[in-house]
């Protein structure tokens, strides 16, 4: 295994591939639910004649990485669409994840195509398929055949999309550093017409892998390229997890973002209403942040473990390399800090609600004994 390195830019003269077969796939991914119970899903679209699967690593043997808890996958109805002027017919996938994440991946596929046509097929499919109301309808779907199986489901519109270029074939036998000596992998990761600067494709380049000598992989942080020749998916897959875990936590660092505040809000107005039954108030409202520090503990853990890597050190670097591109980690440490933010607002407002009954017993106690004398003395 090692990391390609190749040059930056194409010899000039070298001759153009042609792409003999490949796809361009299309990721969308949301956040539905607090969670999604699998086995419901698989029964609802069971009797639908929805055909679900339990996925798993096409090549990869379980034991050197596999999904934490196996996704559930399906096929849509394929659907056209225009693409600079042309209709195109793309193949629709779903996948759901027990942690309320579904995506849905569009293929497009792509046949004996010169490298700058399969550059521009790409650039096209990226702006032909940002079209939302084809993604909602797509989702609006899966909603209504998962019904009860969606545990809290949310109206959210937390999103991520993703772009992947994949290449199975050329017109000829390409290893990995002459197919960077013939093409220019910068046009189709940026997206970009004009001329990057050499700092702009270096960044563009860094993140590059290769196992065997014909094969590639390019990351960006909305783009990939991927030259596979014996049509293993598992790097696709790998790829689809990281976005996955970035939807989550991004989805969590919103809702912590939204519910300081609030709770700020919360115990300024509980400790400005001093009462003898404040210490309830205090303890109820520790008992919400306790569940909710509950509850999004349980649930990044789950994202957490969305995949588990042992030995395959070819696809663990490649997830690393994607989860620190795409912030995960970043956005993962942020969810932890509000979480321990939370955390101590809870403790200290336990404490309070504790102190606040320790208070109030005291007060009782020290009525009855002014009653006890007051009686003593009126008696006859």
């Amino acid at each position: 295994m090692a990391e390609t390195v190749g040059t930056l830019a194409p010899r000039v003269g070298a001759s153009e591939p042609v792409v003999g077969s490949g796809a361009i796939v299309a990721l969308r991914l949301f956040d539905v639910a607090y969670a999604i119970d699998l086995v419901r899903a698989e029964g609802l679209l069971s009797e639908r004649a929805r055909s679900p699967r339990r996925e798993r690593l096409n090549t990869t043997p379980p034991e050197a990485m596999d999904f934490g808890v196996r996704p559930v996958g399906l096929a849509l109805e394929a659907i056209t669409m225009t693409v600079a002027g042309t209709e195109v017919q793309a193949a629709a996938t779903a996948r759901l994840y027990d942690f309320g994440a579904i995506t849905i991946a569009l293929q497009t596929p792509i046949q004996n195509e010169p490298w700058a046509a399969f550059v521009r097929s790409v650039n096209a499919v990226d702006r032909g398929f940002q079209a939302e109301e084809t993604w909602d309808r797509l989702l609006q779907q899966l909603r209504d055949l998962l019904g009860a199986a969606l545990i809290r489901p949310e109206a959210t519109r937390v999103q991520e999309d993703y772009l992947i270029a994949v290449v199975h074939s050329f017109d000829r036998p390409l290893t990995a550093a002459e197919l960077q000596a013939s093409v220019d992998l910068v046009p189709l990761l940026s997206g970009e017409q004009r001329a990057l600067s050499e700092g702009a494709r270096q960044d563009l380049l860094r993140h590059r892998f290769s196992y065997y000598t014909d094969d590639l992989v390019a990351l960006t942080w909305d783009r990939a390229f991927i030259y596979e020749p014996r049509g293993d998916s598992d790097v696709l897959d790998v790829l689809e997890v990281a976005n996955a875990q970035l939807l989550e936590m991004r989805y969590y660092d919103e809702l912590l973002d939204a519910e300081l505040p609030r709770m700020y809000d919360l115990v300024e107005e509980a400790r400005r209403t001093r009462t003898l039954l404040a210490s309830r108030r205090f303890a109820r409202l520790a008992r919400r942040l306790h569940t909710l520090v509950a509850e999004v503990t349980e649930l990044t853990e789950r994202v957490d473990n969305a995949l588990q890597v042992t030995e395959d050190v070819y696809l663990a670097r490649i997830y690393s390399s994607a989860l620190e591109l795409f912030r995960v980690n970043a956005l993962n440490a942020a969810v932890e800090r509000k979480l321990a933010i939370i955390r101590d607002t809870y403790s200290a407002l336990y404490g309070e609600s504790s102190a606040g009954r320790t208070e109030l017993m005291e007060f009782l106690i020290i009525i009855l004994i002014t009653a006890e004398i007051v009686i003593a003395l009126v008696r006859p």
